[in-house]
């Protein structure tokens, strides 16, 4: 990519490795297994305690142990062979979703397997993206990478809907199990499709240090270098517009409509997201990186019309054109593993990786109390004008970084 135009892949060369289609069916099947979990156990701890506020507490505490273990386990997608790790991994949970669906196993004991669960996720998810760029070289990974994107985002809605579907036919037991099934599918799948690769070589002949040094050294690399850092920020814009989510229902009461309005308000984002994924993989690769900056603050602008608490039909368009914007993510987050030395590839994603999940929950917490305070319509319209700044200013960040100067994290993409 250094010293060249970068020609723009197409589907049939990503597809057309055998790898990625192993590690992209394995990827779908995770995702779609972790919301199948989710569902059932919302379903099973209602059924024992017929809370719906514990039933809320417990689905929320699964996003937990991705904020705690997110930095910490994802290095072992460092120290290990990326292959394995994810076959074990995959096969750890098939092993923790089965024992969740042991009939009569106290709550708590549920509650510890699914954070469990969760936790294996992050070494998983980083092992994966680590080995892509390996399998998928040059543009083809951006390109992969926006297959696997659209796709999880349709499993994700797959894995809800059909969810309490399974659970209503085969109680949530039966669900679990298949939960557990779609594990051991994905372990198979990896084991039998991906080839095996050695620990990646750190490119020194110094011993390898030990764990938590080799932590601070992925949060420092990620700190200390230019590119990495204003990519990160970038990413953490998504903590501004992600908030459209967690103020659809109330927002949607407030230009009165119900829960129609809230499910259309819902979709529009996602929607906008996946069309916008597939037309910035159609630009060149020099645009996409060029533009990362005013896509990210017209993610954000679009909210700044919800001051004027507009209708139903123009409130669903400004969001799906926001989520179009948030498309940025693909080139952000594909130049950001492609720009880290493979060594260290497992333990900077497992530090973006938190710092973007970090800045969508607190970007919801803080519009949450913006709305109680105020109003739906006057929250989003904060975010979005404060999130548009942010953005300008993390995209000029980006500018300076992509100059021609010394670079710490060695050769970058993009």
């Amino acid at each position: 990519m250094e010293g060249g135009v970068v020609e723009r892949a197409r589907w049939r060369d990503v597809f057309g490795h055998a790898e990625f289609r192993a590690l992209f069916v394995a990827g779908v099947l995770s995702v779609a297994g972790d919301q199948f979990a989710r569902v059932a156990l919302s379903v099973l701890v209602f059924e024992r305690t017929e809370s719906a506020g514990l039933t809320a507490l417990t689905y929320a505490l699964t996003y937990l142990p991705d904020l705690l273990f997110g930095p910490l386990l994802a290095g072992f997608a460092d120290r290990y062979p990326r292959r394995a790790v994810m076959i074990i991994t995959d096969l750890a949970r098939a092993v923790l979703v089965a024992g969740m669906a042991i009939e009569g196993l106290p709550l708590l004991v549920v509650i510890a397997l699914l954070l469990g669960l969760q936790a294996f996720g992050s070494p998983f998810n980083a092992a994966r993206a680590a080995t892509l760029p390996a399998v998928l070289p040059g543009d083809h990974y951006v390109l992969g990478k926006a297959a696997n994107d659209m796709v999880v985002q349709f499993s994700q809605v797959l894995g809800f809907g059909t969810g309490g579907v399974i659970v209503v036919a085969i109680g949530t037991s039966g669900g679990l199990l298949l939960d557990s099934a779609t594990f051991l599918l994905s372990a198979a799948l990896i084991a039998i499709g991906v080839r095996r690769r050695p620990t990646p070589e750190r490119g020194t002949d110094e011993p390898r240090p030990g764990y938590f040094k080799d932590l601070s050294a992925g949060l420092s690399l990620v700190a200390r270098t230019p590119k990495l850092r204003s990519l990160v920020v970038l990413a953490t814009i998504a903590g501004f517009y992600v908030t459209v989510e967690g103020l659809a229902v109330p927002y949607a009461h407030e230009i009165d409509g119900g829960p129609t309005a809230a499910g259309l308000l819902l979709a529009a984002s996602p929607a906008g997201a996946v069309v916008g994924m597939w037309l910035i993989t159609l630009w060149p690769p020099e645009r996409r990186m060029r533009l990362l900056g005013p896509l990210a603050a017209l993610a954000c602008a679009p909210l700044v019309l919800c001051f004027l608490a507009p209708g139903l039909l123009p409130t669903v368009l400004l969001w799906a054109i926001s989520g179009m914007a948030s498309a940025y993510h693909l080139p952000t987050s594909a130049a950001f593993v492609q720009a880290v030395p493979d060594a260290q590839r497992g333990q900077a994603f497992g530090v973006a990786s938190t710092a973007l999940k970090s800045s969508q929950g607190l970007g919801i917490l803080l519009a949450g109390l913006m709305a109680d305070s105020a109003s739906p319509s006057v929250a989003l319209g904060v975010m979005g004008t404060v999130g548009t700044c942010a953005a300008l200013a993390a995209g000029s960040a980006w500018t300076r970084a992509r100059r021609p100067g010394p670079e710490v994290a060695g050769t970058v993409a993009g």
